[in-house]
């Protein structure tokens, strides 16, 4: 039996513990040998096992314990390598052009498709071939392309037949003069010369870090010049839910699922099964990392575990590398555990008629969310404090609404379910009159103290404001490094403030599911006094306006208050 079938047969039996989409995945593979010819798909054995031999013969591993040694194909590797260069149609031309892999960290991607690039560069039969390793930068593409030049440097055989250039440690090229190829790394700041590429082969390493699919699209673009082109996608996990990556991972999964009829992409998702935690149960961890005890070790792995637990500011990068968990910010701000202590679901805002409040009131852009926060004084816990209740309510466009579900996230679709949670405007743009009154019925049905707002947007929303009237105290809060000269107020004070009331458990939430999706994902700017606020750019994708308003209205809670703070009268026609 070949090594690719054999590693699926026992990924299905169970023999070889895997997550579900590679479960998905060899199961895909059985089935295709059973039936995929009555769709022209045809298993070469021959050319499956070629390249693991090329693989095992011909190179040599670098670096560390391995360097020297034959590149041997581990079982998921030979499942990998094997279903690319195995599978066939019927003109005899590869099945497969567009591969997406995601592992952990550490567990031999850029070699192996370092050997994929090499392969296709020498012995692929392929004139003229062109390969190149994609990074999101110069330095990330060299990363795979090295790898390839010391494998290189390794092989008695490769070294006579290839020609690098630039000088050692400083290599740019490597050169098959016998069939005119070469194989380069290359990235968005790659200088443009001559024509466009004409790949053979494009691999594409950490996915995850690409700002946009700009490198695929060029690279896929040269592939009508080539009769059997392959794109190869190498990443961890990561926290994007716009990204290129994300988009692919998708794509991948339901052609895994066979949700998605693909017969030209192969998937190899590493994934934890729904109820896994890494952190406290280590025989979950060969899912994400299939080679574990041969590239990671076990004792590696508890220590990183360990890391997560004792460190919450590097649970998630620890849990996207290692674990292949996606998570919704590149560093946890609050941990899950904490976060569902202060949330509770009977609260009720009806229930807190006339009471005194506090509003922050996170304005966007046309097209992006509006936030309205309401904090409301509850009691006092036991040692006298002010303890207090807060609640969200988010608005959306429509088009902007249906975007979050196509590309960020399905659940938005169930965020709206409740539209005291999450209102969508029937529009394109945000409605600021509607934002406008609902301030207005805030002011009647409340004791509003004040309303904290940001002065950024704040004089497009100001001529609604002034239209209806307010009689009621709005002061400046910054989103910014900036403290207000008037109020005194400072969004690094606040979420200051906000941690402090969240860690004494003064402070309950509505379970309002956007307030916990922003508290998932935020994320911070930190200055070099070490103050901090939320990094709209980046975190904002996921939509942390909610969190930013009941900063802000917490911020007007404790700030100090001030005789000059401007009034609005209100006034009805």
């Amino acid at each position: 039996m070949d090594q690719a079938t054999a590693y699926a047969k026992k990924v299905c039996k169970g023999s070889i513990v895997a997550g579900p989409y590679v479960r998905a995945a060899c199961k895909r593979h059985l089935d295709d040998l059973k039936r995929g010819h009555e769709r022209g798909l045809l298993w070469d054995v021959d050319a499956a096992e070629r390249v693991l031999e090329f693989c095992s013969v011909v190179l040599r591993l670098s670096e560390g314990q391995f360097d020297g040694k034959p590149f041997v194909p581990e079982p998921s590797q030979a499942f990998i390598l094997g279903s690319l260069f195995g599978w066939k149609q019927q003109d005899g031309t590869r099945r497969f052009r567009r591969a997406y892999i995601e592992q952990g960290k550490g567990n031999g991607k850029s070699p192996m498709v370092g050997a994929i690039g090499l392969y296709g560069l020498v012995a692929d039969g392929e004139a003229g071939a062109q390969i190149y390793s994609a990074g999101a930068t110069k330095e990330q593409a060299g990363v795979l392309f090295r790898d390839a030049v010391l494998m290189v440097n390794q092989s008695p055989s490769l070294s006579k037949v290839i020609t690098s250039s630039g000088g050692p440690g400083r290599e740019y090229n490597l050169a098959h003069q016998k069939s005119q190829s070469f194989f380069r790394p290359v990235s968005r700041e790659t200088k443009k010369t001559g024509s466009g590429p004409r790949p053979h082969f494009a691999l594409c390493d950490e996915l995850h870090e690409h700002p946009d699919g700009g490198v695929i699209e060029i690279l896929e673009r040269g592939f009508k010049f080539r009769r059997q082109p392959m794109l190869v996608m190498i990443t961890n996990s990561g926290s994007d839910r716009r990204s290129v990556c994300w988009e692919e991972r998708k794509h991948a999964v339901n052609v895994a699922l066979r949700q998605n009829e693909d017969d030209t992409t192969f998937s190899y998702v590493c994934a934890l099964d729904e109820g896994d935690d890494p952190l406290e149960d280590p025989s979950c961890w060969i899912k994400a990392n299939p080679l574990l005890g041969v590239t990671i070790e076990n004792k590696y792995l508890a220590g990183v575990a360990k890391q997560a637990k004792d460190l919450p500011g590097k649970r998630n990068g620890i849990l996207r590398l290692h674990f292949c968990v996606w998570t919704d910010a590149d560093t946890a701000w609050i941990e899950k555990e904490l976060w569902d202590q202060v949330v509770d679901p009977s609260l009720h805002i009806d229930d807190f008629s006339h009471k005194r409040c506090f509003v922050g009131l996170d304005l966007s852009s046309s097209r992006d969310m509006t936030a309205i926060s309401i904090l409301f004084e509850d009691s006092f816990d036991d040692d006298g404090r002010p303890t207090y209740v807060g609640f969200v309510k988010g608005y959306l466009p429509k088009a902007s609404h249906q975007e979050l579900i196509d590309k960020d996230n399905e659940a938005w679709s169930r965020f709206a379910e409740n539209p005291n949670h999450l209102e969508i405007f029937d529009s394109k743009v945000i409605r600021l009159d509607e934002v406008a009154r609902e301030l207005v019925s805030l002011t009647t049905k409340y004791d509003v103290e004040q309303i904290a707002y940001d002065s950024w947007l704040y004089q497009r929303f100001q001529q609604e404001i002034d239209d209806l009237g307010i009689d009621i105290p709005i002061v400046e809060h910054p989103q910014t490094w900036k403290i207000a000269r008037d109020s005194g107020l400072s969004m690094p004070q606040s979420i200051t403030d906000l941690e402090k009331l969240i860690l004494e458990r003064r402070i309950r939430f509505q379970a309002n599911p956007i307030l916990g999706y922003a508290a998932a994902s935020a994320t911070f700017v930190e200055s070099t006094a070490g103050l901090r606020r939320f990094n709209k750019e980046k975190s904002g994708k996921s939509k942390i306006d909610a969190l930013v308003s009941m900063a802000m209205a917490i911020g007007s809670a404790h700030g100090p208050k001030t005789e000059e703070n401007k009034r609005h009268e209100v006034f009805f026609i």
